[in-house]
């Protein structure tokens, strides 16, 4: 009898721990989510900056923008490309006409760019 009590005691805390680790919801970080999802997301071009306004540039590109990561296809026709800018853009270097810039954007809802992180390389 002795020996049969701890080992229900046992036995019981078991089932209660057991119990309450199945009751607690599971917790989900949304926004880690977010970033790998975002982060997916990003694009980037290099060209030559065409023009700047109070919370925008265009980027005249020779180059297809292809995710981020990967190579880019060489197209022989240039384009222009304009970027928002935000809050959360960073600027590495000055936005000014004629100058080279490596742009990682993504694209919001309503389908503009928007400019994640900017290099500057100034004209020479």
């Amino acid at each position: 009898m002795k020996k049969v009590r701890p080992v229900l005691l046992s036995v019981f805390a078991s089932a209660i721990l057991a119990a309450a680790t199945f009751a607690a919801p599971a917790v989900h970080n949304s926004s880690q989510a977010q970033q790998g999802q975002s982060a997916a997301q990003l694009q980037s071009v290099s060209g030559t900056i065409a023009s700047v306004g109070s919370n925008s540039f265009t980027l005249t590109v020779t180059a297809t923008p292809t995710p981020k990561a990967q190579s880019f296809t060489q197209d022989s026709t240039p384009k222009t490309m304009t970027f928002k800018t935000d809050k959360n853009t960073t600027v590495d270097g000055k936005l000014a006409v004629n100058s080279q810039a490596d742009v990682s954007y993504r694209q919001d809802d309503a389908g503009n760019n928007i400019a994640v992180s900017v290099r500057v390389t100034p004209a020479q």
